[in-house]
């Protein structure tokens, strides 16, 4: 026999043959002299002419994993030795513990006296390791879970095999057996490898269901079919079920260039595509994520044939074309990210370590960028990190992506006022209701789905989605209820939270709000202002359709430097266009696109300013005199620089569409938000006649004495106290008091 010395790697040279469980004789020796215990059950490891048993005990074992148990036989045999961090064997310069049991093979395995046949474990492969006496563990929760995981998976199985050492609670363990007794180990285990809690780590041990998993929405079809196995022959189902040896073949430590004995090299999510298929709904796909559990279903063609619609779609689908699937995005290999993790306040706060993953691009870490298969810090969807920060992660401008990408985390805390990180916030469920009904939250994947998003390299025109927000999901503005999937126009995304769901609120994040004349009775769903029944409105939902001369309206919007020309103005605009980062990409800016924060209240992407009065009709205490009329970005902009952004505001000021403009804004100081509501009129008056947004806002103006508050288009002429200043309504022919 054959005996060679292992290179430092773990990795013996091309034609070798070796068993790291035969122990050498200068080993044996080294062990007399270190004084290892000789316990009746082991002291004849110690003896020279020891070799052969434990050679003969090296060939049982590798003939038992080869040929023991079927499901196993999915695997190839034990290749030259690679055991690697799995050797605890002191001959090892491994940062894992090491103890004096002479052969490698002898802190899992034992010839004899070991746990096979004893009483209440199934039969085992001549296991060594005394195994934990947990008897239910904390396991993953999910609310899109079809399977049910198995607290208690019975002893003997491969899962609970390997938690004889990584749940950390049987003591000594590693070196804990069962043959030898306790081995005296160099140190205890790494933390990161011990999983007291299994609840954020990926399932296993799951309940069958006739002796096979239930079909889910992102299985593969050879899942939920017999003979039911994953897609690659090289991850296993273990007696039909999912294991830690599905994933790991603890005996090969690097088949995976990151050497965590995964059976495959994981790099693009190769392992992952053994389980979950990236095929969109009714090409073999089974239940979406909100349909009971399927006792009986099985894919498309057959028992779920009436079921792979496209209310079955699978979450994954967009996937494979995807930017996270596809960008070559260099990554950092640990970074710290400065962050809030209760996410209940705009001011990031601490500074935790945080891995992107183990590969070196984004594309070849694939789910593994913002998945941890273990020990993750989300459990519900075993992210990386909380929440939003999973996502900020990456999205933070910094190094940790190279090159570098927008800061979303920028816009999104303080000065700004971001669209996320609200107080109060509820978590984001995978499987919520689209329509978020007492369900207040704002949170990335509420706007964008990360399993299909795609880099916006061209801005389309309104009101279609951008690729961006690829494949999510939104409400009809028809009747606020009906759910959209995926989303075609952009605001049917916002009226996820926009619309008629109820438990809306006021953040005292984003300023001053006036409180319209005419409103809905809900003032906080834009559907009423959008609408068709709308008197008028911004051509939001609709094209615009007013039959009024608008002589102000530009061809294109205008950029952020208040001259270059932006996109064609077109017939309809997009939530976007106002709601906006204020240093946006789309016009010109180098920030991310979209409402992710602004140092403008209401995220607005530039300034607007609300007049405002202590009590309705005293004096506005912020005028603005002979404003700047240009639509410059930017804290330097004008008070009205939104509205320059479609209007010719200098067409505003000669009067051409209403004669008491100049010396209202212009002369007097008042904002345009005195007289005219942004989105639309919600409602009809018999007092306001509504074109034009004509809508007041009632903290700033009163009714003049016994008379509602009144405008009529036909006559040009208003009925309100404003200023201290009385108006009065004109009759035909008549003239008004000023």
């Amino acid at each position: 026999m054959m005996k060679v010395r292992r290179q430092e790697s773990g990795v013996t040279s091309q034609n070798e043959t070796v068993f790291f469980c035969l122990p050498p004789l200068e080993r044996i020796h080294r062990s007399q002299e270190t004084g290892v215990r000789k316990g009746r059950h082991f002291s004849w490891l110690l003896t020279p002419g020891s070799w052969l048993l434990s050679f003969c005990f090296c060939v049982l074992v590798v003939i038992y994993l080869g040929s023991a148990r079927p499901a196993r036989a999915q695997t190839s045999t034990l290749p030259t030795d690679v055991i690697g961090m799995h050797d605890l064997s002191m001959a090892t310069n491994t940062p894992t513990p090491h103890g004096g049991l002479s052969g490698s093979c002898l802190y899992c395995h034992a010839p004899h006296n070991g746990l096979n046949g004893a009483p209440g474990v199934s039969q085992t492969p001549l296991w060594n390791t005394r195994l934990s006496q947990v008897t239910s563990y904390h396991v993953y929760i999910s609310t899109t879970l079809v399977n049910t995981i198995n607290p208690s998976p019975p002893l003997g199985t491969d899962s609970t095999l390997c938690l004889s050492c990584h749940d950390g609670t049987v003591a000594g363990s590693p070196g804990a057996t069962v043959a030898y007794g306790t081995v005296a180990m160099s140190q205890a285990m790494s933390s990161p490898d011990l999983f007291p809690s299994l609840a954020s780590s990926h399932p296993v041990s799951f309940v069958l269901t006739n002796g096979h998993l239930s079909c889910f929405s992102s299985a593969q079809p050879s899942l939920c079919e017999s003979p039911y196995t994953t897609m690659n022959a090289a991850v296993p189902l273990i007696n039909g079920n999912v294991e830690c040896t599905s994933c790991h073949n603890p005996h090969v430590q690097n088949t995976d260039p990151n050497g965590n004995f995964l059976v495959i090299n994981n790099a693009g999510s190769t392992l992952c595509y053994a389980c979950h298929s990236t095929v969109p709904s009714g090409t073999g796909m089974g239940l979406n994520s909100s349909v009971a559990r399927p006792a009986t279903l099985s894919v498309s063609g057959s028992k779920l044939g009436t079921l792979a619609a496209a209310t079955n779609a699978n979450p994954l689908a967009g996937w494979q074309t995807s930017i996270h699937a596809t960008t070559s995005n260099k990554l950092a290999p640990q970074i710290i990210l400065a962050t809030n993790p209760l996410i209940s306040s705009r001011t990031p706060q601490g500074q935790r370590p945080v891995s992107l993953g183990p590969y070196r691009t984004v594309a070849l870490n694939g789910c593994a960028s913002c998945h941890a298969q273990h020990n993750a810090q989300e459990s519900r969807s075993l992210l990386r990190a909380i929440d939003d920060l999973a996502c900020l992660n990456c999205h933070n401008g910094s190094s940790n992506i190279i090159p570098a990408i927008s800061n979303v985390l920028a816009e999104m805390v303080t000065p700004k006022y971001g669209h996320a990180f609200s107080v109060g916030n509820t978590p984001h469920l995978s499987n919520e209701a689209v329509l978020l009904n007492q369900n207040y939250h704002v949170t990335c994947v509420d706007c964008h789905n990360p399993h299909s998003a795609n880099k916006v390299s061209q801005f389309s025109a309104a009101p279609s989605i951008r690729p961006s927000q690829s494949l999510v999901k939104g409400i009809s503005a028809t009747d606020g209820k009906t759910v959209v999937s995926p989303a075609v126009n952009q605001y049917e995304n916002c009226l996820r939270c926009h619309g008629t769901n109820t438990g809306k609120r006021t953040s005292v994040n984003f300023g001053y709000t006036p409180r319209r004349a005419v409103v809905s009775s809900d003032p906080m769903n834009v559907i009423p202002e959008f609408n068709t029944l709308a008197i008028s409105s911004h051509p939001v939902f609709q094209d615009r359709r007013s039959a009024l001369p608008q002589p102000s309206l530009r061809a294109n919007q205008l950029n952020l430097d208040g001259k270059t020309l932006g996109r064609v103005m077109g017939t309809r605009i997009l939530c976007t266009d106002c709601h906006n980062s204020d240093d946006n990409r789309e016009f010109g800016g180098t920030g991310p696109s979209g409402p992710h924060g602004s140092i403008f209240p209401h995220i607005l992407e530039r300034r607007y300013e609300f007049s405002q009065a202590p009590i309705p009709g005293k004096l506005v205490t912020n005028l603005f005199p002979y404003p700047d009329l240009s639509a410059i970005g930017g804290p330097g902009g004008g008070p009205y620089a939104l509205c320059a952004k479609c209007h010719d505001l200098n067409q505003v000021m000669n009067n051409t569409s209403f004669s008491e403009h100049a010396r209202h804004v212009k002369q007097d100081g008042f904002s345009c938000s005195v007289c005219h509501t942004a989105h639309g009129m919600a409602s009809q008056s018999g007092t306001i006649s509504g074109n034009s947004l004509v809508n007041f806002d009632v903290n700033v103006v009163a009714p003049n004495g016994a008379v509602p508050i009144s405008y009529s288009r036909g006559t040009n002429s208003c009925s309100l106290v404003c200023h201290n200043y009385a108006h009065q309504l004109r009759t035909a022919g008549g003239v008004a008091k000023h």
